[in-house]
């Protein structure tokens, strides 16, 4: 029997590591947890230099070997695994190669060394410059247009600007939350080789984008050994006329041409910018009116959303590529092989301004829907008494109440059965402010 390798999975929970021993070769790989799961999923402060030292502390106390160290998280742990990797001399793609997908600014210079027709308008600008606004019409960019972080975690202070009183609106946000991601984004930077024109755009800054628009979906790849190969792509449906996400669905419905043009963008984006031996994904617009392609920004890991669809679909969950690329080995992922045609990620929402949780489905409930649409999965995203705007990681329009992983044989079918499992979920609300 092959000798036993030491994974290290950065905030591994339980729900990651019934997925990953089922994982193809698992039986080979012990995998060990570093940094408890809650300080990287469950709060909105990250001591990043802190993290550091207690994951090295941990590695450094193993009395076996450390033959990988990965993690599905994007902020903070995308951005500290390649310097943990570097000191213990496992795989992964560079920090700076990794900085150059998410350093906002950063990515969008490199993309415009290469693939300039496929990404919007943009330019950085200071919050806390009163000037700001002067500065991105200077830039040429005019209403409407997006602003977000330079390093933004989920949809948070991600805003539409149409007037000045939005901008104004959006800046007295991020003044009073961007810190939350800047100073420990700056933590990481620090660590990291780059140019003068990006250390002087730290992550206090913002982005101001073009609005782009369309069939959003997501590139699943890789680069293994300087070779990217991208593997699924998966559409991303919104809510109408909202931009709170609706469902992911895989495999894409796009035209092959579509998705074909896609790939080729994913290749010349990944190749341009060094990364290697890692997963990411990228995201993507086809605005079918005007027949254009946007690249909306890049990952670097895995969708842990997309997990699921991937094993109903293809088999296994894509996480084999993370431990593969990991463990240096090519990825053994299957195409099709899984008892699906089609699978989705939904996301259950309420589009309230706020309100107090009354009541959530029991565990028994929760349990007894998922029986009665065998392979369905539920994670309930609140607790009762919880105030709705207390909950992390949300968007600015609606809070999402649980996620619901289902497959089927149709797209059809997949959506009636949805719309069958959430009419018995029952959730209740108090002091609802709409």
């Amino acid at each position: 029997m092959a000798e036993q390798k030491n994974v290290f999975v950065v905030g591994l929970n339980d729900f990651n590591r019934q997925r990953l021993e089922t994982l193809r070769g698992a039986a080979a790989d012990r995998f060990h947890g570093v940094i408890a799961p809650e300080a990287v999923y469950d709060t909105e402060v990250f001591d990043i230099a802190a993290m550091l030292e207690e994951a090295t502390a941990t590695l450094e106390a193993f009395e076996g070997s450390v033959d990988a160290i990965v993690g599905y998280m994007d902020f903070p742990v995308s951005t500290m695994l390649p310097i943990l990797c570097e000191r213990f001399g496992t795989r992964t793609t560079s920090l700076e190669s990794l900085l150059k997908c998410e350093h906002k600014y950063w990515s969008r210079k490199v993309q415009k060394e290469v693939i300039p027709d496929y990404i919007p308008a943009f330019t950085a600008f200071d919050p806390f410059d009163d000037d700001a606004l002067t500065h991105i019409g200077e830039a040429g960019l005019y209403f409407p247009f997006f602003v977000k972080p330079i390093k933004s975690s989920g949809s948070r202070l991600g805003f539409r600007i149409d007037t000045p009183e939005d901008f104004y609106h959006a800046i007295e946000k991020l003044r009073e939350d961007i810190g939350l991601i800047a100073d420990p984004f700056n933590t990481v930077l620090e660590h990291a080789k780059l140019p003068d024109e990006i250390a002087a755009v730290d992550g206090h800054f913002c982005m101001a984008e073009e609005i782009i628009g369309g069939w959003q979906c997501t590139v699943e790849g890789y680069v293994f050994e300087g070779e990217v190969v991208s593997y699924g792509i998966v559409d991303s449906l919104r809510y109408p006329q909202v931009l709170s996400f609706f469902h992911y669905r895989y495999p894409s419905g796009l035209p092959d041409p579509i998705q074909d043009k896609m790939r080729e963008l994913t290749d010349t984006v990944m190749a341009h910018i060094g990364f290697d031996n890692s997963a990411f994904n990228i995201e993507y617009f086809w605005d079918e009116v005007q027949d254009r392609i946007w690249l909306l920004e890049i990952n670097t890991r895995i969708s842990q959303s997309h997990c699921d669809l991937f094993e109903k679909v293809d088999g296994v969950s894509n996480q084999q590529v993370t431990i593969d690329l990991a463990l240096g080995q090519r990825p053994d992922m299957p195409h099709r092989q899984g008892d699906y045609a089609v699978a989705a990620k939904f996301f259950y929402r309420v589009f309230f301004v706020d309100a107090v949780v009354s009541r959530v489905p029991s565990a028994e409930e929760v349990s007894a829907l998922e029986a009665d649409f065998p392979g369905t999965v539920i994670a309930v995203q609140v607790e009762a008494g919880q105030r709705l705007s207390t909950m992390p990681e949300q968007d600015s329009y609606s809070y999402a109440l649980a996620y619901v992983w289902m497959g089927a044989a149709s797209v059809d079918q997949l959506l009636a059965d949805y719309d069958r499992l959430i009419a018995r979920l029952p959730f209740e609300f108090d002091q609802v402010e709409g």
